[in-house]
């Protein structure tokens, strides 16, 4: 049965996992200076946003390791920096590809195969994502300990993926950026 903070939070969840990916969508396709904005293009912030995503993924794993050592209090604050890194990475990344021209992948052959492979299954998990993290995070302030276990153990690798395969993306196309 579901306590009165998991019935609190189950519409927020529905919404925020519906809104932010069309939102993203959306304004992924919103070029500022293209619409007549004068807006310098943001092209420094993607080794930041991808810094955020090695980050997000160490944080994760040292969450990990609180947790299973015993320390509770480490892992809520673990995690809450892991979701605020998450969120910063986002903002950067919206901000940046509305103020910038998108780059596109120049490598050819196997490499390029390999590229889309990871650059389609790092988007498509970063939306399954969304609802997954807010339903682990809500389990806990549940204090629904054996729910917030079961969940964040499907959460937990697919969100690693998400995070160490952001940084991969950017490496792999960074050589591609326009200087």
């Amino acid at each position: 049965m579901e306590n009165n903070i998991e019935t609190k939070y189950n519409k927020l969840i529905v919404v925020l996992s519906v809104a932010i990916p069309l939102v993203v969508a959306l304004l992924f396709g919103v070029n500022l200076r293209k619409l007549g904005y004068d807006v310098q293009p943001l092209s420094f912030l993607p080794p930041i946003y991808a810094t955020i995503n090695g980050l997000t993924a160490v944080v994760l794993v040292a969450a990990v390791i609180a947790i299973k050592n015993g320390n509770r209090k480490l892992h809520e604050n673990l995690m809450k920096v892991a979701i605020g890194c998450s969120v910063a990475f986002l903002g950067m990344y919206v901000a940046y590809h509305m103020t910038s021209d998108s780059t596109k992948f120049g490598g050819e052959g196997m490499i390029k195969y390999v590229y889309f492979f990871i650059l389609i299954s790092h988007i498509l998990l970063s939306i399954i994502i969304i609802p997954l993290v807010l339903i682990t995070y809500v389990k806990a302030l549940a204090q629904r300990f054996d729910k917030h276990k079961k969940i964040a153990k499907i959460t937990f690798p697919i969100w690693l993926y998400v995070a160490v395969t952001g940084v991969i993306v950017y490496l792999m196309i960074s050589p591609y950026y326009a200087n």
